[in-house]
């Protein structure tokens, strides 16, 4: 049977091939929480035009600003495939570290 290091090993070892290898098949067109954004914002309508094609009313131009730390999981337009990559990269290490310390949490008084 498998030791519980080997298992942690495997699964990164797993997460980073599957991170890395998405780099390279994902789409460039926003996703629906993206997408939903870009509504709120005003910068598209519901049918993908922009709004100076159509009735700005119509639109439900609100005001929405965020500005990811990696947006798109890049590192900018200049760094390209080996900036996605390693966004790529540091979100599963970010994302790993997050789960151990919760795990430490909430295991230490149980030892």
């Amino acid at each position: 049977m498998m030791e519980i290091r080997q298992l942690i090993i495997v699964g990164v070892v797993l997460s980073l091939l599957i991170g890395v290898t998405a780099v390279f098949f994902a789409s460039g067109d926003p996703d629906g929480l993206e997408s939903t954004a870009l509504f709120v914002q005003g910068e598209k309508t519901l049918t993908g035009e922009s709004p100076e094609d159509g009735d700005a009313e119509a639109i439900g131009a609100g005001t929405f600003e965020y500005e990811a730390p990696m947006p798109d999981y890049t590192l900018g337009e200049d760094a390209g495939k080996p900036g996605e990559v390693l966004a790529v990269v540091a979100g599963i290490v970010i994302a790993l570290i997050g789960v151990f310390a919760v795990a430490k949490a909430a295991t230490a008084g149980k030892a």
